[in-house]
Parts: structure tokens; sequence; C-alpha cells
């Protein structure tokens, strides 16, 4: 059966369904001004929904603490009233087009008309950062190696090694330290989290209820069939030791790419869309990109 192609016309096309794509939704709704949300993923929320739905969100206005899922949640009913099409599982191949008349097309044969359009795609495609560790696939295909957490019940009980520095590998040792068995691999002391939560696992670390294991790095996998057994780790100088795990969790990060982004000609560095910082508007009179997203390049002129 081919698939289902949309053609619609809209005030503003919005690429990214995520948390900033969700409430551009809302803004613009109580603007009067109808959208359409399009992302490549087949469920809304973005990272927060594929990668880390259970896992606690800390610099949300009016929210202490939320987690992903729970964020995604709310904005989709935040959205609910301006009933905004969605077209997901869908990536845009091609933009042309100006203000006023924007026409953007799918890989699935959707054609959309839009007088605006909001680039809320983060950095593009996404994927981990793969250590380089012999026999990875296996315990990938087991799951005895994951690179985010869908389900924290899951992992109760299992004896789970964190390899990693930065906000998920410390925002997830916290979380997890209280119904698993967690250790903490880092090549150096310092970590590269948020100062408040890295003092957090620095104190729950002090109580005995994560092991730290520093300064080390992963170095080979220990197991058969696809069941771990344990984590082989090694200092610069050579030393290793054996840590028993069921799960581990490597965190360095994602690996983006633009796609198709890269050839709508928007002026870039990289990754790095640029933007007037005072519009938020790209290269491309009335694209605009948003402000929200950690991947952009703001212009000092």
């Amino acid at each position: 059966m081919p698939p289902v192609t949309s053609a619609l016309t809209t005030d503003v096309a919005i690429i990214g369904a995520g948390p900033v794509g969700l409430f551009a939704v809302f803004e613009l709704g109580m603007l009067k001004l109808s959208a359409v949300l399009i992302d490549a993923l087949t469920d809304i929320g973005g990272q927060c929904s594929a990668l880390y739905p259970e896992k606690p969100i800390y610099d949300i206005p009016g929210h202490p603490t939320i987690e992903a899922g729970e964020l995604v949640a709310k904005l989709e009913a935040q959205i609910a009233p301006f009933a905004a099409p969605r077209l997901l599982g869908r990536r845009v191949e091609a933009l042309s087009g100006g203000p006023g008349d924007f026409h953007l097309t799918t890989d699935r044969g959707d054609d959309i008309r839009a007088k605006a359009v909001i680039v809320a795609a983060g950095a593009g495609a996404f994927g981990p950062n793969r250590p380089p560790l012999e026999g990875l696939a296996a315990y990938e295909a087991s799951g005895a190696v994951q690179y985010h957490v869908r389900r924290r019940e899951e992992l109760r009980g299992k004896r789970v090694v964190i390899a990693g520095g930065g906000d998920s590998a410390v925002d997830w040792a916290l979380a997890l330290k209280d119904i698993a068995r967690v250790v903490v691999i880092h090549r150096r002391a310092k970590f590269r989290a948020a100062p408040e939560t890295a003092e957090q696992l620095a104190a729950a670390a002090a109580r005995g209820e994560v092991e730290m294991i520093i300064p080390y790095q992963l170095h080979a996998l220990h197991g058969a069939d696809g069941v771990l057994r344990s984590v082989e780790v090694a200092t610069l100088r050579g030393e290793t030791r054996h840590l028993p795990a069921d799960i581990l969790l490597p965190f360095f990060g994602l690996s983006m790419d633009l796609g198709p982004i890269a050839a709508w000609g928007l002026d870039r560095e990289g990754a790095h869309i640029w933007i007037d910082p005072s519009t938020c508007q790209t290269s491309l009179r009335g694209c605009s990109r948003s402000a929200m997203s950690r991947r952009i390049r703001v212009s000092s002129s």
C-alpha cells in the first residue's frame, strides 16, 4: 500500500516536533495563525521522547523537576485546541520560494505551502557516539548496551555501569542510584555536567550510593551471546579493572547530521545555522531558526 501523502496550505510550517516545535504551535495559535508540524521521527517530542522519556529535566520554568515524557505530554495538551496537522515519519527534502509563499516537499511526497517557516529541528538527525569496543553490536542487539533509558524500572536490581562525564551520565546516575547498583566511569575527576547535579553526584558517592571509577575509560566488554558479565576499564597508563555489569550505558553525546537542511542555502558554519539575534531569522528571509536550540550560530554583527 503506498504511503498516504498530504497537500496542505498553512500560515507556518514547523520543521521539528520536539518541545520547541510544539510550543511554537501554541504561540502561533494564540496569534490566530495556523501551523503544521513535520518531523522525521514517528512520534512527537524529539529527543525527549526518543531518547530519555523518564529522564528528569531541571531547567523548565515553573517546574523544579519534570520527566521528559511528562513535559511532552503537557505540551501536547497545551496545543490540542489548535489542532495542528502532524506529518510524522517524514523528512523535509526541499524548501523553495520565499516570504508569503514557501514550498516544502517531504520524502513521502507531501506538498506543503506556507507563508513562513520555523526550523526547530535541533541539529538535524541524531544518533549516539558509540565507543570503539570489540563485539559491541551483539551487546547492543541484546540490550546489554543502551544509549538511552526509556523505562527506568527495567533496570531495577541491575548492575549498571555508566560511562561519561556530561549531563546525561550524571543525571542518570542520580536517577538510577535508588533502584540499581550504579558505577560511574569517567576519565577525569571534573565533570562537564551542571555544577548543581555534579555536586549531587559527588554527595551520593560520598554516601556510598554510587561508585565512582576515576580516572578510567572503557576498554573491553566481557560476556557471551550478548549477555554482559563485566566491563573492563583502563587508565592511560594501562592499568585495568573488571567491573561486574549487566548493563552498560555509554553517554558520549550524539552525532548530528543536518541532512537536507544543509542544501537549503542557509548561511551556516558546520552544523551551526546563522541567525539574526534580534529576530531569529536565518539568511533566508521568512525562515526562522528556533532561538532555544543549543546549536544556533548567532551573528555578532
